[in-house]
């Protein structure tokens, strides 16, 4: 089940502990997009994300899920779920929706374990180019945890 609520994703609504989940790349490039919110917030994540980009080989990350307690009962999920930034030569997204539901299984496995819900920005739909239609679809067939997802409106 999906909720779409108004909000803020890294200030997630309701009782109870809570994931939120946001796409990254695989290059180690945090600079645009919900992750400026997200280090706004939590210095971590980032910290978090530099290092698995470090101790990794490249062809090993996608699909990829670091975990990052950033307050009690919340937790930053940062899913490598993007070749690269911007088009490739050939013109395609970043987006790699194999990737997504790869750390979208290990995300509900996450979830249950923990008892937590999941929470997100339409991720992978802006800067790494996804159709959110699909991703969504995806969401729909890997999670079986409760999901709001944000519009965030300033």
């Amino acid at each position: 089940m999906i909720t779409y609520v108004n909000g803020d994703a890294t200030a997630p609504q309701g009782d109870g502990k809570k994931v939120i989940v946001h796409c990254c790349n695989d290059l180690g490039a945090w600079g645009a997009g919900f992750v400026l919110a997200i280090s706004r917030r939590w210095k971590a994540p980032e910290q978090y994300y530099k290092a698995l980009i470090r101790s990794t080989e490249s062809s090993e990350r996608l699909g990829i899920v670091q975990y990052c307690t950033v307050a009690n009962k919340l937790v930053v999920a940062n899913l490598i779920g993007q070749h690269g930034v911007g088009r490739d030569e050939s013109g395609l997204p970043p987006i790699r929706y194999d990737a997504i539901r790869k750390g979208l299984k290990d995300i509900n496995t996450y979830c249950i374990v923990h008892d937590a819900t999941m929470h997100a920005p339409k991720f992978g739909s802006d800067l790494a180019g996804g159709d959110w239609n699909i991703i969504e679809q995806i969401i729909k067939e890997e999670i079986t945890v409760p999901v709001t997802i944000y519009n965030f409106v300033k």
